[in-house]
């Protein structure tokens, strides 16, 4: 089982003081969201986890609380499926062929969020600033929606 990412390896490192180590999930909860509205998750992920998935769904949960709460600051192949995992690969992971030929989801997380922060005359402090809401999420699923379309033609699923 190979792990996309987790939390303590942003919170345990060069974490802001101050935050809460939730914040350390808010990117990956924003991907793994967008794979639960997808159906992009595992079997056994939803087994264990219905009454969460269906909160998450609800947007009484957000993706960085599941992924703190229920999957221990952990995002790995095990809580996607195989299409999931496909996806995963290409666009989660860094330096990857798709994306360097477009863009890897860390680069368009990044890059959204500051020029949002930018279009309204502010700027994040760090990358861990970012705060973990719908609104923001509603923004970031536009992105990867973008980018899932442009790895299906890819990857010619089309």
């Amino acid at each position: 089982m190979s792990k996309y990412d987790d939390a303590s390896w942003h919170y345990g490192g060069d974490f802001p003081e101050g935050l809460p180590e939730k914040n350390g999930a808010t990117h990956t909860g924003m991907f793994l969201n967008w794979c639960i509205q997808k159906d992009f998750i595992s079997g056994g992920l939803k087994e264990d986890t219905a009454e969460e998935i269906e909160k998450v769904k609800r947007r009484e949960m957000t993706g960085a609380e599941f992924v703190m709460e229920v999957l221990d600051g952990k995002f790995s192949e095990e809580d996607l499926n195989d299409f999931g995992n496909s996806f995963a690969r290409d666009y989660y992971k860094d330096d990857t062929d798709f994306g360097n030929r477009f863009s890897s989801f860390a680069d368009d997380y990044v890059n959204l969020f500051d020029t949002k922060a930018e279009q309204n005359d502010y700027e994040y402090e760090t990358f861990y600033h970012i705060e973990d809401t719908f609104e923001n999420y509603d923004l970031m699923k536009q992105m990867i929606d973008y980018r899932f379309n442009e790895w299906k033609e890819y990857s010619n699923l089309n």
